[in-house]
């Protein structure tokens, strides 16, 4: 029943933890290993969504590794981009205090919210985790608006629910 499946926004940290060459660093080889088995036993399990932002994201830095990112995400659905999207983004920005370097997470978050996505998945904790969250919460409840999960491929690996 694939109407029946949570939505998930696969960000540009997925791609490029999936695709990038090993690590011998054991946390960042801890999350590579966590996204492919992600990426191999459970994303069929979800509908997957990209944006721009994303497919833009993917485009920088080393040609060869750009393709790979590129070539990850190419049979996902991309979102459009609607104002609402960049309106709310630029809120987003200001009241989640995502520094100007950060800028596309806040176009990450915004997307996921008018789109209604379920998930958004990240390894960015840093501008996506759970102090973003617990500010998103509070703005999107204010204003009536749908908020997503912020969660790391191991939690989706691990969840429970029945999907």
């Amino acid at each position: 029943m694939q109407d029946d499946k949570k939505s998930v926004y696969i960000e540009t940290t997925i791609p490029s933890f999936a695709t990038g060459r090993p690590s011998i660093d054991t946390i960042t080889a801890g999350k590579q290993a966590a996204t492919l088995l992600f990426w191999e036993q459970k994303r069929y399990n979800y509908k997957m969504y990209v944006s721009q932002y994303v497919i833009d994201e993917c485009k920088l830095g080393d040609p060869e590794a750009a393709q790979r990112r590129l070539n990850f995400i190419k049979d996902i659905e991309i979102l459009s981009n609607i104002d609402e999207v960049n309106t709310l983004a630029t809120m987003y920005q200001q009241i989640l205090d995502i520094p100007e370097r950060a800028t596309t997470d806040s176009f990450h978050l915004s997307s996921c919210v008018i789109a209604k996505i379920n998930y958004l998945l990240s390894w960015n904790c840093t501008h996506l985790g759970i102090a973003t969250y617990a500010k998103l919460r509070s703005y999107n409840e204010e204003h009536s608006l749908w908020t997503p999960l912020l969660v790391t491929p191991d939690f989706l690996i691990n969840s429970e629910e029945d999907i």
